[in-house]
């Protein structure tokens, strides 16, 4: 099980950029959950669909859907969604809470998306390790919206989505913290998971079985004391956040273009 950690650590760290110079991969920073209390993805999700089902047959049609989308606005919402780097990650949520998400303005709500990235992301290693699940782009020849990931992604298990799974899970973070906006933060953060698909590098039930995942460790970070009171301390810096009238980070008439678009 160490092993499997460190495995997607080091996959986790290389789509978040946190490699130092001529260096491997650091790992991602501290989560909330102690070691081995994560839920573990073998027990919740399935198999992968298998060759020939009518399971497959879905993930290969709405892969289809995906590529015929690719060069458009939802496109290019899903190539800024693949892009996991803090601080501006945290913006994914700007427009759908109505103001900024930054270490300066909401500092306990950018802690509880920083800390939960690895409690959420790793958590689909387990059965992406065991089942090693060829990515969409590798099996249609299609582009993927990452390319200088090209070669992690290849190497990385398709099945569940760890990009899906933080997209669900934050957005039940955020909806918690800002639950007077609960419908667009969740909307948002269904976007989010999508995006993987449109970018083809997922399957639909790569991030189906995603965001079951998101869904399981939040239910799990509740044990937390440590997030339990992150959480308490948000929802006062939304509240002040909002009180000074600040801006959401994003062009929020654009965004919900784009995530109409596809």
């Amino acid at each position: 099980m160490k092993a499997r950690v460190w495995v997607g650590a080091v996959a986790l760290a290389a789509m978040l950029g946190t490699a130092p110079a001529g260096g491997q991969p650091a790992a991602p920073p501290a989560g909330y959950l102690a070691a081995g209390t994560t839920p573990n993805s073998l027990s919740l999700v399935p198999p992968p669909p298998a060759p020939g089902s009518a399971a497959q047959a879905r993930d290969d049609e709405a892969a289809r859907a995906a590529v015929a989308a690719q060069s458009g606005p939802r496109w290019a919402l899903a190539t800024q969604d693949a892009d996991l780097t803090f601080p501006g990650v945290t913006g994914t949520f700007s427009c759908a809470i109505g103001g900024p998400i930054s270490e300066a303005d909401t500092p306990a709500l950018y802690r509880l998306m920083r800390r939960s990235l690895r409690d959420i992301g790793l958590s689909t290693y387990p059965t992406k390790t065991k089942y090693k699940r060829a990515r969409p782009f590798t099996v249609n020849g299609k582009p993927q919206c990452t390319p200088a990931l090209d070669a992690a992604l290849r190497n990385d298990g398709s099945y569940p989505s760890g990009h899906s799974a933080l997209g669900w899970g934050w957005a039940l973070i955020v909806a918690e913290v800002a639950p007077d906006r609960a419908d667009a933060v969740l909307a948002r953060g269904r976007a989010f998971s999508e995006s993987r698909r449109y970018c083809n590098v997922h399957w639909q039930s790569d991030v189906d079985e995603g965001r079951t995942m998101g869904a399981a460790v939040v239910a799990r970070l509740h044990d937390s004391a440590e997030f339990r009171a992150d959480v308490a301390a948000a929802r006062a810096e939304v509240a002040a956040m909002r009180a000074r009238g600040l801006a959401p980070t994003r062009d929020c008439a654009k965004e919900a273009a784009q995530m109409t678009a596809g």
